[in-house]
């Protein structure tokens, strides 16, 4: 069988390729199971220091799979949604919350939790073709895999009610406009090279602090200035004591390049 989940380490990058080609990326069991499961395992694999996510062939992954989910809801053996639970909730901690950075590379059309995984990136690189549409309302359900906190943070409160309840797709012209892509290249062949070019530079860096800048900006989004301030100073105590400090202020006074081990 053809695994769902491909996964390739090149020096410091890890590259996660959703491979259901032939439904789209489409999530299953098999491949939910096995993306949560991968992401847990790169947490905890210091050798790896940036994470690409991507689509097999054209698409990056059209959510659901509603074939399985239909089969699901016909046997009606539990509750259908439980998955939720299961799956896409593990599946966004983990990607919102991974101490190293993640790009997406979106290609083609990203739609419902496929959306979702998306945006819960740190940065997302998309092309002509990329797509996205936030599909849930079409088939009668409210936002999941952590949309409804992404989606407001990236375009406001008002577009995002727009986005979840008009399910309208966005084009990639539009999805850049709006924050949606970080980056928009002119070929749709460039948007992986792209963004493993990017995951490369971002593991060439200080991933400790990259991953203390995505706590201290967690908890901003949800807190007070307080709660920021206090964050900040947390964060600056790991960071202040880390050699990735100590040897690039060293590096910055004698005017040299620095180099970041990630510790």
């Amino acid at each position: 069988m053809t695994e769902p989940l491909l996964v390739d380490r090149t020096d410091a990058v890890a590259t996660l390729t959703l491979n259901r080609p032939a439904a789209m990326n489409a999530l299953d069991v098999a491949l939910k199971e096995a993306l949560r499961d991968t992401l847990a395992e790169l947490e905890a694999d210091r050798s790896v220091r940036a994470v690409v996510l991507a689509g097999a062939d054209g698409n990056f992954c059209a959510g659901q799979d509603l074939r399985e989910h239909v089969t699901t809801l016909q046997e009606g053996a539990g509750r259908p949604l439980d998955t939720v639970a299961a799956h896409y909730n593990p599946i966004a901690a983990r990607l919102a919350h991974l101490a190293k950075p993640v790009v997406a590379a979106v290609r083609g059309m990203a739609a419902g939790a496929g959306a979702s995984l998306a945006f819960l990136a740190d940065f997302r690189i998309g092309g002509p073709s990329t797509s996205y549409l936030m599909a849930f309302a079409k088939v009668g359900l409210a936002a999941d895999t952590g949309a409804s906190w992404t989606l407001p943070r990236l375009v406001g409160h008002a577009k995002a009610v727009e986005l979840l309840m008009l399910a309208e797709p966005v084009r990639a012209d539009e999805a850049s406009r709006l924050g949606l892509l970080t980056r928009l290249v002119d070929d749709d062949e460039q948007v992986l090279p792209t963004a493993q070019e990017l995951a490369t530079r971002l593991a060439a860096g200080p991933t400790v602090a990259y991953a203390a800048i995505k706590r201290q900006l967690s908890v901003a989004d949800a807190g007070t200035l307080t709660d920021a301030l206090a964050a900040e100073a947390k964060a600056q105590a790991i960071c202040g004591g880390t050699a990735d400090h100590h040897a690039a202020t060293l590096a910055f006074v004698n005017k040299q390049k620095p180099v970041f081990e990630g510790r």
